[in-house]
Parts: C-alpha cells; structure tokens; sequence
C-alpha cells in the first residue's frame, strides 16, 4: 500500500514538474516577445523625428507599400530619393526593422568613416553558405585582421602579373565579336560577362575553364544559379529560414550548388598545394620543375602569414578564393558594359577615346601593358563616369552597431543604414545636369573641391573595396581591345533598359549594340 501511495505522490509530481517546465517555457518566450516589443517601441519612439516617405504602421511598417520584386523595388526607392532630395535623410519601416536611406555626401561619410560601423546588413548572411566568412561577410577583429593580411596582395606591382590573363581573355573576346560587325543589334551582356568569369578563374585560382568557349560549363551553370538563388531568397522573407528553406525544391537545389562549388574550389587548392609541394621538393632537391605555371590569387593566400608567422587554414583559403570569384567578375562585366552603352550612345565621347587609343597605340593590336593603362587618361575618365551614373552596385547597406547622430537626428543601433551611390551620384550640388554622360567632370582641375564622399563607386572608408585597382585595370584593358577594333552604336533609350537593383545594377533587357570595323586590318 505503502508502494502505491507513494507512486502516486511520484506521478503527481512528475505532472506538476512537467506542467512547471511549460509553464518556465511559455513564460520565457512571454518575456522575450515584450522585450522585443519593448526595443521596438523605443527605436520607434527615438526615430519619430526623422522624415518619413508616409505614414508607417506599428510592426508591419512601411512593407505593405513596397513592390515585392527586385526591379520594382529599385525603381520604387530612386523614386523616393529624387522626391525627397531636399531632405537630408529618409526612414522606411520593413516591418520592426528602421531604415534610414542615406543619398547626401555628408551624411554617407559620417557612416563609411567610422571604424565601429563596419557591419553589413543582415541580409548578407545569405551568402555565407557559399562564401563563409571571407572579406565581404566577415566582421569584427576577424575582418580587420583579413583585411590586414591580404591588403599585400593587392599591391599594383602583384596585379601586374594578371595583366597577360586579361589580355589573352579580352582577345578571345573580340574574336567573338567579330561575328557581329556589320550585323544588326545584338545584346552584349553575356560575352562580356563570359570573358570576365575567365579572367577572374584563372586569376583568382590559376584555373582555366573557357568559359567564353564553352558557357554550358556545369561551373559556370553553377555560379550564375546560386547567384540568382542568393538573390531571389534575399527579397523573399518565407525563405529565410535555413530548415523551412530546405523544405522547398529551391533550397535542395541550393544544397546541391553550394557542394559542387566548394568541391571545385576545395580541388583547385588541392591541386595547387601538391603543386607548391612538388616544386619546393624539386628545389631542395637541386633539380628543375618542368611544370611552369602563372602566379594566382590563390598562390598568395598560400604564402601569406600573420604577425605570428600563421598560414591561413584550407577554410579561410576556401572562402577568400569564393569570395574573389563572386565578387571579381560581376562588377567589372556590368561596369564594362555600361561603358559600351554609354559610349555607344554618346559618339562625340567615343571619338575623344578613339584619338587617346590611336595616339597610344597607332594601327598596333599588341597587347596592353602597365604603363599604356597609366597614360590612358581619358578612358579612366569614361570608366569614372560610367560608374558614377550606372555603379555596379547600386545600394548597399550596413547594420549599425551603436546609436549614432546622422544630420542631427539620432539613429537607433541596429538599424539598417542604406547607402544609395546610385542616388548619392546624381546630387546636382556636386554634378550638374546628373544624367548627362561627361568624363570631363574627373579631369583633376574639375575634381577640386568636390566632397569626397559624394562619389563612392567602389565604397570609401576602412571597408572600402579591396579590389578596386584589379578592377578598373581590367575594365580599362577590355575596353582597350575592343575599342582598338570597333566602333560601338546604341541607339537603346534609357527608360528600355529596365534597371534591376539587386547586388549588381542590371539591365532586365540587356545592351543591344551595333559593331563596325575601326579599321582594316594592316
């Protein structure tokens, strides 16, 4: 009897036990949605002041006003920016998370100067599966001290070393554009970007994949489908979630992509370590290695070590090299192309280049070298302002790590502050007539006095671009080849090209050009 009663009492308890959990359980969760509601409330209190587009509603804010695609979207925040331009600020509300779209030069310098302001959006985290946390998603004392370290690697005297790749690149490129002189218009946005993905694989990992020769590459499939996907979840809140997401066919897909990605990269630093190996036997060995190959961004990160002598892990290789590969050829391919549409569109423009490259070159098809990219002054012009009216990335944002004061209003931590060169790049207080295509406005003595802040195509302060300088030397030399041979015409209006914001400034309808022969060949 004893038993019994005292396996009841046990029972009871185990109940009560249970029950108390649930209750510890639902109380927790109580507590931490009024301090979510609590922090909301006081940002929404602390930013009341800050000009607002229209009227925002408790928890949904501004979202149910928002155009749910990427080009619509775009096309909806430039709206507000030229609208609201004598404001010096603007504040959106999506759903509990501030805004503020920054479009003024003195107001983007005060978030780019910080040293503490250095995180980026949370919504960069969607690259993290592919990219882990190399240079562009990575922050904190990790950032600094990667950035610290690979900075040596991007010296101009290294980068010297790629300029044969681009070259070699840029010259299967106009041997493909030759199929199209004297033909009508055809949408150059692909053979651009083919050449530019070449140009970054064998720079970056020493790897050759023809992607100019052979565009159905499961690699290239591959990077072009995990951009898009990056993408398309970035503006779709229900594939937030990494357990929910894989729930969808999409995700798998993602899955799958991200695998064949890092098992590529993985290989090539495989095949690269045996061969450092191989070389550094044969050294010591006093005997020569047949096998000669060029220097690559990856062959650095091999070699560099830190204050304490420390290689960088295959992981941290993995992600610098992913990282330069998703960076390096987008940009560059969208600036190029834009170049060609804007030159292509304005004639007078083109024959101002036309005489730089004669001058340069003559009726000579040789190669371009370092010191024929330092003296074509006015092309770098025509690139300064092709990105200053089409910047390959168009927004980007940063998550603010503390309270800050922004045109005197104070600006709650953890908002998202929304950096817009492609609004910030058309203030008519420091480029009169913002539309109009005039490189002559980067002439040094037209350059004096200007903010430094009011054009940030590359982004400015401690997080600025690291590659910058592999850019514009790239841009500047497949601009050299293909203008050396053709003469470019677009007759494309700028409201046809349907500007799609998402990472990179894209046209929906591509770049439809006109090529014809400069010149024959002598």
């Amino acid at each position: 009897m004893m038993w019994l009663w005292l396996g009841l009492i046990g029972q009871k308890l185990l109940l009560w036990g249970a029950a108390s959990a649930v209750s510890v359980a639902c109380a927790t969760v109580l507590l931490n949605i009024l301090q979510m509601l609590a922090s909301y409330a006081r940002k929404w209190q602390q930013m009341r002041p800050i000009p607002s587009i229209v009227r925002a509603y408790p928890l949904v804010g501004h979202a149910l006003l928002m155009k749910p695609n990427s080009r619509d979207f775009f096309q909806q925040l430039i709206q507000y920016t030229e609208e609201f331009r004598h404001l010096p600020l603007i504040k959106l509300w999506i759903g509990p998370v501030p805004l503020v779209a920054l479009y003024k030069a003195e107001n983007v310098e005060v978030i780019l100067t910080s040293s503490k302001q250095i995180n980026k959006s949370f919504m960069y985290k969607f690259l993290q599966p592919w990219l882990g946390l190399g240079l562009l998603t990575s922050t904190g004392t990790k950032w600094r001290s990667r950035r610290k370290l690979l900075t040596p690697t991007f010296h101009f005297t290294i980068l010297e070393d790629f300029l044969d790749v681009m070259n070699e690149q840029a010259n299967i490129l106009v041997e493909k554009l030759e199929n199209h002189v004297n033909q009508g218009a055809f949408n150059c946005f692909v053979h651009i970007t083919l050449c530019a993905l070449d140009i970054i694989c064998e720079t970056a990992m020493g790897k050759n994949i023809g992607a100019q020769s052979n565009d159905d590459s499961e690699y290239v499939r591959t990077v072009y489908r995990m951009s898009d996907m990056i993408h398309r979840r970035m503006k779709m809140p229900w594939f937030w979630p990494d357990l929910w997401y894989l729930m969808f066919k999409e995700g798998r897909e993602h899955r799958r992509g991200l695998k064949r990605l890092h098992t590529f990269t993985n290989n090539v630093i495989a095949e690269r370590v045996n061969d450092m190996k191989a070389e550094e036997d044969c050294a010591s060995a006093g005997t020569g290695y047949s096998k000669s190959r060029r220097k690559a961004f990856l062959d650095l990160l091999l070699s560099v070590t830190d204050e304490d002598g420390n290689r960088l892990s295959h992981k941290d290789i993995r992600e610098e090299v992913d990282t330069f590969m998703f960076e390096g050829h987008d940009t560059t391919a969208a600036a190029i192309n834009w170049s060609l549409y804007l030159l292509g569109s304005y004639p007078e423009v083109q024959r101002k280049v036309d005489k730089e490259l004669d001058d340069m070159f003559g009726q000579s098809l040789r190669p371009v070298t370092l010191e024929d990219l330092k003296k074509l002054k006015y092309l770098d012009c025509v690139i300064k302002e092709t990105l200053r009216i089409f910047p390959s990335v168009p927004l980007f944002a940063r998550n603010l790590s503390e309270d800050c004061e922004v045109a005197g209003y104070k600006i709650s931590k953890g908002t998202q502050a929304v950096i817009i060169p492609y609004a910030l790049h058309r203030d008519p207080k420091y480029f009169p007539d913002p539309e109009e295509f005039r490189p002559e406005r980067f002439f040094p003595e037209n350059s004096q006095g200007r903010h430094p802040y009011a054009y940030v195509p590359f982004s400015a302060g401690p997080r600025n671009c690291i590659g910058q300088k592999f850019a514009v030397m790239e841009e500047k030399t497949i601009l050299a080849c293909i203008l050396r041979r053709f003469w470019v015409e677009c007759n494309q209006k700028r409201e046809e090209l349907g500007l799609s914001g998402d990472l990179i400034l894209r046209p929906n309808n591509g770049i439809w050009i006109k090529l014809k022969r400069r010149r024959e060949e002598p």
